[in-house]
């Protein structure tokens, strides 16, 4: 099994930090059932006010480092991708076996 864990900052825009991590785990949380080999998708986003916090997170299990490959180029994923991008200002990733 791999883990595949994903932490952002988000775009602090006039709609607001909040609503953009909010449309990120909606975004993200889409994918549920989409993508085989995504095994466990969970989202949070962040409630603590501190300057070296991020602002969402991404934890998720994949079959292998087979289904990590498939996962990253897979048509869902992309347009996922797409849409945080526009959203997020950083991006932190650390996949691992387990």
């Amino acid at each position: 099994m791999v883990k595949h864990i994903v932490v952002w900052r988000v775009k602090d825009t006039p709609i607001s930090k909040l609503a953009n991590a909010q449309e990120i785990k909606r975004l993200l949380e889409g994918m549920r059932g989409k993508i085989p080999g995504l095994l466990k998708l969970e989202v949070g986003v962040n409630f603590v006010d501190d300057p070296l916090a991020s602002d969402c997170v991404l934890y998720s299990e994949l079959a292998d480092r087979a289904a990590l490959l498939a996962y990253q180029t897979h048509p869902v994923h992309e347009a996922v991708k797409a849409g945080i991008r526009e959203l997020s200002v950083e991006r932190r990733v650390v996949d691992y076996d387990c």
